[in-house]
């Protein structure tokens, strides 16, 4: 609450986030509940995670950039996520399949302000801004069950962000792709093909396109695709 209503921590709020409470977390609260040893290569491990939110990972590329076994890295996103720092979402292939063997995840920040406050303020011009946008859309969910739904589909000539699936049936909810751009509803074909293939092949009917400003719908091939500013699906889902 002191960051709302303390004026002088919001004229220095990522002093406030980075130190008072990033810090606090990574060298002094997760090292003690879970014993770890080395707190600065946890806390530098976290660095390398915020500064690619949203980015697809595996066990073993992880290991090789960092030089920290796959064992402890296992150990340092559980105990990541546990402390809600980060989010991980994991992979379906085209047919909206899981894999039995999870070796690609993404690792999204519980809140995208933590990667301003680390590495500096962020415009919307950004090339960081797209992966910046699918985190705050995901955070809105925050540690809920339909977090736990979100999914994200590859395969050797596609992608799509978010693919919501039902717990128990594992039946397709809703499909999303987070473009943080307007170009999209002009070049919707060229720009959308992963999204409207996948959605051709699991017979889905309509989609949600996350733009920067854009508000409209549009029909492709019997694809009601419904496009919407990130802003306003943030806040639909946050309310």
């Amino acid at each position: 609450p002191e960051s709302v209503i303390n004026p002088e921590i919001r004229k220095e709020m990522n002093r406030f986030v980075a130190d008072d409470i990033v810090d606090k977390v990574l060298l002094r609260d997760i090292p003690s509940l879970y014993g770890i040893q080395d707190s600065q290569e946890l806390k530098r491990f976290f660095t390398v995670i915020a500064y690619n939110t949203g980015m697809e990972v595996s066990f073993e590329g992880l290991s090789k950039s960092s030089g920290i076994a796959k064992n402890t890295i296992r150990k340092y996103l559980d105990y990541l996520e546990a402390a809600f720092l980060i989010h991980r979402v994991y992979r379906v292939d085209q047919n909206a399949r899981r894999f039995k063997r999870v070796t690609h995840f993404k690792v999204y920040l519980s809140n995208p302000c933590i990667r301003s406050a680390l590495f500096g303020p962020v415009t919307e011009d950004s090339e960081a801004m797209g992966s910046l946008a699918e985190t705050a859309l995901l955070c809105q969910y925050g540690p809920t069950i339909a977090a736990s739904m979100i999914h994200y589909a590859r395969w050797s000539s596609g992608e799509v962000d978010m693919i919501h699936l039902l717990p128990q049936s594992l039946e397709i909810q809703t499909v999303e792709e987070v473009k943080w751009s307007d170009h999209c509803v002009k070049n919707t074909k060229e720009d959308l093909k992963s999204l409207i293939k996948f959605c051709e092949i699991n017979k889905i009917s309509k989609a949600c396109v996350l733009t920067k400003t854009a508000y409209t719908d549009k029909n492709v091939n019997g694809l009601k695709i419904h496009f919407a500013p990130t802003s306003l699906r943030c806040w639909m889902v946050a309310g």
